[in-house]
């Protein structure tokens, strides 16, 4: 009997555990969007851009591990999907694209909608081939598949819709589950290397360990190397989800929105343990102190700060290989001083949160605090890169049971509505609350109808300061007055009602409890528009002379172009609170 190409794409899916394609449909897709259709166990999640099909797709795999699949028809249609790839690949989840094509006869005629998608998405993948033959394509399908699965990225099939139609009965390649996940599996370094390790930290009087998302499954090794080390853990950004609950070594972050006390644990440490992180900020990075890296992928190495030893493993494996070798250590003044440095920062922080009745436009931080001591115990955060990413870092406490997903490597603005379909659609069940920027809502306001359309229940909270106040921060910091960076808005609550959702609009923060109590409640999605402060400074925990310089001399242009009120409102919000 015969079966299509398209068919048998489908039916590897399903047979793999697929549950979704995200995507938008297209004639050259049609050969699929069929083949789907008539599939129950398989479900077309109908986007309204293939680049939010894309980072609902790695949202969906983040949380899942598994491999995800997202979808767009030949030309603008599969090249919508590229920034969300990027995101996908950056973040190291399994991502399977499928790209259709013009039709065969025309590739290299110039013809409507004609582009080289399998050029166009090799920066962005593992694997990126176009498929001429529908006979090949199980084969091609299987070894895209395990490239996504066993390399954690993102791989591409490039098919003209012809070849997604044409007869694939004859392939020697059968349909079968593609499974690639041995929990079994050990991978740590040589025992040289091990014994080279455990000398340097034997003899470091003061250990700190820095951890990234590599740390994920490590979570009870790593407590018990930081109790025998005595060694304060401080987390990358993408390490918070792993490390912040239950670890009384905890820190916090460091980098440009972390706190002060993980940068003075890493800058007063003697030796410094990285685990599963590629923190790209140089100049978080102790001078005088030995380095040991440890990463699965062994191209990490050495390239953000100096390294004394690399070791190739993943962290738990490493771990329990070298713990045997480790002398425990009894003085624990730099934890406990580490410690307390924590407790003094994470105070200033709350006291930052603050939302005084009347006292407006609401901070911002105190929306953050507020989403999360009402937020579930296993909710999934979203966020937008710039500031709302600052307040989820630094007020969303992980508990080993939430999530917390953004933008956090490849640094795209507008993530985290398309984040929250994809995580609402893995987990039904969930709550999943995005926090949004008002200008990254606004670049992809327009699926707030794939909430409705699909019945996802999606809170969207805004933090709406009518500005790009991120970039008005960094000009600021660099010296210059902040222009373009003004945003003239609607009211999103508006917006968000005539969208099918439940719409609330919040001015005054003693109004904010309870609409983020009503909204929570919704049963459907939900849009909270929070008017919030627009010259609320996020600092990082130093700063260097050239930022104190720029922002002195962003001050006296201020003045001198008769922008002194903006000066004086800066002042009244972080200085006189």
């Amino acid at each position: 009997m015969a079966k299509s190409a398209a068919e048998v794409i489908v039916e590897t899916l399903v047979a793999s555990g697929v549950k979704r394609i995200y995507g938008l449909p297209g004639d050259s897709l049609n050969g699929l969007t069929d083949a789907i259709r008539a599939r129950s166990e398989i479900q077309w999640v109908h986007v309204r851009h293939e680049e939010v099909a894309a980072f609902a797709a790695g949202a969906e795999a983040h949380l899942t591990g598994d491999l995800v699949v997202c979808a767009g028809s030949c030309g603008p249609g599969n090249l919508h999907l590229i920034n969300g790839l990027y995101d996908c690949h950056r973040s190291r989840v399994p991502v399977l694209a499928i790209a259709a094509q013009i039709p065969s006869a025309e590739l290299g005629t110039g013809y409507f909608q004609e582009t080289h998608p399998e050029i166009l998405f090799k920066d962005c993948s593992y694997f990126c081939e176009l498929v001429s033959d529908p006979e090949n394509v199980p084969r091609i399908l299987g070894i895209a598949m395990r490239t996504a699965i066993t390399r954690r990225g993102v791989a591409v099939i490039v098919a003209p819709g012809d070849v997604l139609l044409g007869d694939c009965s004859g392939s020697v390649h059968a349909v079968s589950a593609i499974k690639l996940c041995d929990a079994g599996s050990v991978f740590h370094p040589c025992e040289d290397d091990l014994e080279t390790a455990a000398a340097i930290l034997n003899a470091a009087g003061k250990v700190t360990i820095l951890g990234g998302a590599g740390c994920a499954g490590a979570h009870t090794e790593l407590m018990a190397l930081a109790a025998h080390l005595k060694a304060p853990i401080v987390h990358a950004l993408r390490g918070k989800e792993y490390l912040e609950y239950d670890n009384p070594y905890d820190v916090g972050m460091t980098g440009l929105l972390g706190f002060s006390s993980g940068y003075y644990a890493m800058m007063n440490c003697d030796a410094l343990l990285m685990l599963g992180t590629d923190f790209p900020y140089t100049q978080f990075f102790p001078d005088k102190a030995k380095i040991i890296q440890v990463d699965v992928r062994g191209e990490q190495i050495g390239r953000r700060t100096h390294v004394d030893l690399g070791l190739i493993g993943t962290v738990r494996d490493t771990i329990r290989a070298l713990m045997p070798k480790l002398k425990k250590k009894k003085d624990a003044k730099h934890l406990d001083v580490s410690v307390k440095h924590y407790a003094e920062a994470r105070k200033g922080l709350e006291e930052l949160a603050a939302g005084e009745p009347g006292k407006t436009p609401i901070h911002p931080q105190y929306v953050a605090k507020l989403v999360d001591e009402l937020a579930s115990e296993d909710a999934v955060f979203t966020c937008d890169v710039g500031l709302p990413t600052v307040w989820a870092a630094r007020y969303l406490r992980m508990n080993g049971r939430r999530s917390l997903i953004g933008s956090f490597v490849h640094g795209s603005m507008a993530s985290a509505l398309p984040q929250g379909i994809g995580a609402q659609a893995a987990y039904p069940g969930r709550q999943v609350i995005a926090l949004a920027g008002d200008g990254g809502l606004a670049m992809s306001m327009g699926d707030l109808l794939t909430l409705r359309q699909m019945n996802l229940p999606v809170k969207i909270v805004v933090f709406n300061n009518s500005a790009l106040g991120f970039v008005e921060l960094e000009m600021k910091a660099a010296g210059f007055l902040d222009f373009g960076t003004n945003l003239v808005n609607p009211s999103f609550a508006e917006v968000g009602t005539a969208c099918g959702l439940l719409g609330i609009r919040v001015e005054k923060p003693e109004e904010l409890r309870g609409a983020l109590t009503q909204a929570l409640a919704h049963e459907g999605p939900a849009l909270v528009d929070v008017v919030v402060n627009r010259q609320e400074l996020s600092l990082p925990p130093a700063i260097e002379f050239k930022q104190a310089t720029g922002f002195g001399l962003y001050i006296m242009k201020a003045v001198m172009n008769g922008r002194a009120d903006e000066v004086i409102d800066l002042a009244k919000t972080n200085l006189f609170r």
